[in-house]
């Protein structure tokens, strides 16, 4: 650790950062002309999605997964009972259902096992090409921070994805949402969080997936009941580049706030760009904050144009961490995680770390004494913020509105 994998690259993270090079500069917002870029309360229009390198047959024949008729996945979700909604998006509808785990058939309510089945609402704005992205992903793919995809049904005009149930929801709902059903998560449990998505993100770029996942968000990471996380939604996926190509060339998508800089400037696509995406979910780990918030304060809007100052001060860094967190996390390890969302963040690509670096450096901070609660933390904060009304103002947490589609949960 502290080693620059790439020389040349600015140092600004403090001195016990886990990398030594950071970035510079300001983030952008923007798209360029005749670039689809979504709010985080929008999706991008189906006609937009690059086609798939291969043929809808060759997908759909190659896959690992069982074809649904669409009978069999209304009797499993009682006839798409509106009470059976876990949530609605985008592509449209989805709904808990019941299937023999080892028939796959449709089973009574409360036995075999859950399902979640995302219903394409056919006058939406995702269409055929993204459930298609979705089923060729996910059913050539499997590692435990992939959400497994079951089936899908493919019947007339319907399109449907059968997933894994999972339980606990998306990180957004437990960052944003305040009810009694989401807890705050504590900081160990964010800590665990980061580290299953950000082993996803590796295991995407790896030689044996090389994919670029493009719409890393927290909407988009999925919790099981043991907090386990695991990455949903490749509509928007595309294939990495291939022979000595540094980068794939596509229109710019995503979601407002989470777009790499250069990737909005350019339209140029590398693995990179799932980094940048990474830091600002760090960010909203560590600020309880959204990437976009236009209910906060003028200056406030970007999360990460806000936050980048405070990311390089030990000092300042307690000013802009989550309040939800009660002072129960090491003000050492919270000071590494900056340092790592700095990284991310950085204007240069090049200057980012790779997620396999990432994934090292989140397991040894989860390793590390330094990370778990420290009885001090408390105190330090509450002295801090009682001697800085400026520090105080920037720490109170304003009621916002949730925002963002539902996933699979």
């Amino acid at each position: 650790m502290g080693n620059c994998w790439v020389s040349g690259c600015k140092t600004e993270s403090p001195s016990d950062g886990i990398f030594s090079s950071s970035s510079g500069g300001e983030s952008r917002r923007g798209s360029r002309k005749g670039n689809v870029l979504s709010g985080s309360s929008s999706r991008v229009s189906s006609s937009s999605v690059p086609p798939t390198p291969r043929s809808e047959g060759e997908i759909l024949s190659s896959s690992n997964l069982k074809s649904f008729t669409f009978n069999e996945l209304r009797i499993a979700t009682r006839n798409f009972r509106p009470d059976s909604v876990l949530g609605e998006g985008g592509f449209g509808s989805v709904f808990k259902g019941w299937i023999d785990e080892h028939t796959l058939l449709a089973a009574r309510p409360g036995t075999g096992m859950v399902i979640a089945v995302k219903k394409l609402n056919q006058e939406g704005f995702q269409g055929h090409r993204e459930w298609l992205a979705e089923v060729n992903y996910l059913g050539q793919l499997s590692h435990p921070n992939l959400v497994k995809l079951v089936g899908y049904c493919l019947e007339d005009e319907q399109r449907l994805l059968v997933y894994e149930f999972m339980s606990r929801g998306s990180l957004e709902n437990h960052l944003f949402r305040r009810s009694s059903y989401y807890q705050p998560l504590s900081w160990s449990l964010r800590m665990k969080v980061a580290l299953g998505a950000a082993k996803g993100l590796a295991f995407l770029h790896s030689e044996k997936a090389k994919v670029i996942y493009r719409d890393f968000k927290t909407s988009n990471v999925l919790l099981d009941s043991s907090y386990d996380a695991k990455l949903s939604d490749f509509g928007l996926a595309k294939d990495g580049p291939t022979g000595d190509k540094s980068h794939v060339s596509t229109r710019v998508m995503g979601t407002y706030g989470y777009a790499a800089p250069e990737y909005l400037a350019t339209g140029h696509l590398t693995a990179k760009s799932d980094v940048y995406g990474f830091g600002v979910v760090l960010l909203e780990m560590l600020t309880g904050r959204r990437a976009i918030d236009k209910n906060r304060p003028t200056g406030e809007h970007s999360l990460v144009e806000w936050a980048k100052p405070y990311l390089t001060s030990k000092r300042r860094i307690i000013g802009i961490l989550d309040s939800r967190l009660g002072g129960q996390y090491s003000l050492a390890g919270a000071q590494k995680i900056a340092a790592l969302a700095g990284q991310c963040l950085s204007m240069d690509a090049k200057c980012r770390p790779t997620m396999d670096q990432l994934v090292v450096a989140l397991e040894q901070l989860q390793d590390a004494k330094d990370v778990d609660r420290n009885p001090k933390t408390q105190q330090r904060l509450s002295s801090q913020r009682m001697g800085s009304g400026g520090i105080s103002r920037i720490s109170r947490r304003r009621s916002v509105e949730e925002v963002g589609n539902h996933k699979v949960n």
